[in-house]
């Protein structure tokens, strides 16, 4: 079989493509397709429907040959002297690092300047703020801060973003153009407001190791790790990679030294360092704690598992040697477990079974999740706010107010951190005078008149002049998106590849509330299911990003979320395949826009192992190929115009000039293969291309946001 492409220059007349499974197509076929170089060239009528590209190029079919199986190899491993892990969250951010000559020695970056009362300052609010002109001013609690603090009237021209991340996740045409919405309604280029928040923590985190380290070599000294939800499409991972290279982390010629780690992945990898006294047991909680540290270890849990384990001493060492936390060194070869990474924006499940000897983690079913963060809770407040005093008044506060409403959701985050399922007394939230203000001139009465008028009675207005909220009102602003969590974790729970689990491990931002973690536990410990929170919950998944920088192969195996493949021509067989695929050229009888398959969604695919291809380009002289991929959830679709196939990207070759010089006169040109290899086992889809003949690296790369 061969593959219809688009040809560089003649929009609309399909070339020949050559994956290594093919048919027969003899060579004076291909020139009736192409005579040569000239530009008059017979374009091959397609089927209506079928999809056309804008801007390809040709490539020719190679002889037959059977498919490759796939190959397995060790990816290789550029030098670097320091991991640098980057947190990128929806509600808060941070950096930690560790040096490659002590690589578990985690070092977390420098207290912040500036924060909120009881809340650990080792991460900084994802906040950015820009000058009127555009230009970079703060991020974090700077940027809060110095945004609260302007006159406002002033604060009306700067652009200040907060909770960001989500909108990329969201985007369902993203693109390297989308745009993002400050505050204040003005737009800016998503990517320059990623790369605006990249450099500040890339300059933070470079002047902490020169002041730690003065030695450090400049070059090639940094690994970089940026983290992204494991149910971000490949898209909004290449999105950050590209953020990552306008900020400077590292250049494209250099991409290998950015790795992309997955959140729920680097906590699980994190989570099997841990010693039973770093976690805490839901199950064993005192009826009525309240905060983490009042809960009982998780030591006596596992006293049973610890006698068993005497029997199997032999594989308890080979894991401890490992680097392996007691916790796993008590399971068994086999165990199983879930994460699940409850965020600010999004919750991000992942099921991995612990290998032995050397612990390594295989992923037993895709990511799946979906987007129930915190920042759920924020927006059931917003509600709130808008039946009390009107959604048009809310919608107005914002727009003309917008360092007011900032400094309202302040105040309602300090007290939502507050929030448990046995907490007694009521909650106070504070209203800026501004907001107050602003109300009394829009509607002609105040606050306390709206709060009497409306329909909502579980909140009231108190003596010190601010809303008084019952915690039975307060935990149901959270009941949405904490039922939201619970029906994904059952949603995994139910599947078959699923079953046997034993922990369920509990992180994230979001993790640290009370209320969240009472309702999993209520709603998961009937099942036998042991919930399981690591003491330092909110930092478990930037630790653990530092740990798999230092050793990205630790999850060896994991399981391709979507379908992957090209659009290509087969030979038709009758009553097999439809009547309108059927394409006649010189001849042959073919069937149009088969999908070729890459690999399946949910298939297993090893770290390093490699999906082989061969393509030939179609004109002496081309210099570029460029095929359009396909994705889908299905794992039986034929055709690239199934219903839920779509054009998902383009494998682009950039070819250098075939050495050798112009043919002699009436000589057929040589075959010229160029052999690619495509990895879906990491954490990115990764594509390397090599020139046969040659024996030289051909520049090739995926493109998922051009579409």
């Amino acid at each position: 079989m061969w593959t219809p492409w688009e040809s560089e220059g003649s929009p609309g007349s399909p070339e020949a493509t050559g994956p290594t499974k093919m048919l027969a197509v003899p060579e004076m076929g291909l020139q009736g397709l192409y005579s040569g170089s000239s530009p008059e060239r017979s374009p091959v009528p397609s089927p209506p429907g079928s999809p056309r590209t804008q801007e390809s190029c040709g490539i020719a079919p190679l002889t037959p040959s059977q498919s490759p199986k796939p190959e397995a190899r060790a990816p290789q491993q550029a030098p670097f002297s320091v991991v640098v892990a980057i947190d990128f969250g929806t509600t808060s951010s941070g950096y930690a690092f560790s040096f490659a000559s002590d690589p578990e020695a985690i070092h977390m970056m420098r207290k912040w300047e500036g924060g909120d009362p009881g809340v650990a300052h080792q991460k900084t609010p994802t906040c950015l703020l820009l000058t009127p002109e555009g230009a970079f001013h703060s991020f974090g609690y700077t940027a809060r801060d110095y945004y609260h603090d302007l006159d406002p009237e002033e604060a009306r021209d700067w652009l200040y973003f907060e909770k960001f991340k989500m909108k990329i996740h969201s985007a369902t045409d993203l693109t390297l153009k989308t745009q993002l919405e400050a505050v204040n309604g003005k737009k800016m280029p998503a990517l320059e407001v990623f790369a605006h928040a990249l450099r500040f923590f890339k300059e933070h985190a470079l002047q902490e190791l020169r002041d730690q380290c003065p030695s450090l070599p400049e070059k090639d000294t940094v690994r970089w790790v940026l983290t992204v939800p494991a149910i971000w499409k490949q898209p909004a991972k290449q999105f950050m990679r590209e953020a990552a290279y306008l900020a400077g982390l590292v250049s494209r010629e250099d991409a290998e030294q950015l790795l992309i780690a997955l959140e729920p992945e680097a906590a699980s990898v994190y989570c099997r360092k841990l010693r039973l006294h770093q976690l805490v047991d839901l199950s064993s909680r005192a009826p009525g704690s309240g905060r983490l540290g009042e809960r009982r270890s998780i030591d006596s849990s596992f006293r049973q598992a610890r006698e068993q384990l005497r029997r199997s001493r032999h594989s308890r060492t080979f894991l401890v040697e490992s680097g392996v936390g007691e916790l796993w060194a008590e399971m068994q070869a086999g165990d199983r477990y879930v994460v699940a990474d409850c965020g600010g924006g999004t919750v991000d499940l992942t099921v991995h079974q612990l290998e032995q000897p050397h612990g390594t983690l295989k992923e037993l079913y895709k990511a799946s999740g979906g987007p129930c963060g915190a920042v759920g809770v924020d927006l059931a407040f917003e509600q709130l706010l808008g039946r009390i005093f009107g959604e048009d008044f809310i919608a107005t506060f914002k727009r003309q107010r917008p360092a007011a409403w900032v400094d309202l959701t302040i105040a309602f985050e300090a007290r939502k951190r507050t929030a448990g399922p046995h907490r007694a007394g009521a909650l106070n939230i504070s209203l800026p005078f501004s907001f107050i203000d602003f109300y009394r001139k829009q509607r002609g009465h105040n606050v306390e008149t709206a709060l009497r008028r409306s329909s909502v009675n579980f909140v009231k207005w108190s003596s010190q002049g601010m809303l008084r909220m019952s915690c039975e009102a307060m935990n149901d602003l959270f009941q949405p998106t904490v039922s939201g969590i619970i029906q994904h974790i059952e949603a995994l729970l139910a599947r078959p590849e699923v079953q046997g689990v034993k922990l369920l491990f509990l992180v994230g931002g979001f993790a640290e509330s009370a209320v969240l973690q009472h309702a999993v536990q209520a709603a998961l410990g009937a099942r036998g299911l042991r919930v399981v929170v690591p003491h330092d919950v909110g930092l478990t998944i930037l630790k653990g990003a530092v740990l798999f920088g230092q050793a990205p192969g630790v999850v060896r195996v994991r399981r391709s979320p979507l379908t992957y493949g090209v659009g290509v021509l087969n030979r038709f067989v009758a009553g097999r395949h439809p009547p309108d695929k059927l394409l006649v050229r010189d001849g042959r009888r073919w069937c149009t826009d088969v999908f070729e398959r890459f690999v399946a969604a949910e298939q297993s695919v090893a770290l390093g192992e490699e999906v082989l291809r061969s393509y030939c380009p179609a004109r002496p002289g081309q210099r570029r190929v460029l095929i359009n991929l396909y994705c889908c959830a299905a794992e039986d679709a034929r055709f690239i115009t199934d219903p839920g196939v779509r054009k998902c990207g383009a494998l682009s070759l950039e070819l250098e000039p075939a050495e050798g010089g112009p043919h002699a006169a009436g000589a057929p040109p040589s075959r010229r293969e160029i052999r690619t290899a495509m990895q879906f086992g990491d954490t990115e889809i990764k594509v390397t291309a090599v020139d046969v003949s040659t024996n030289r690296s051909v520049r090739a790369a995926i493109d998922f946001l051009s579409n």
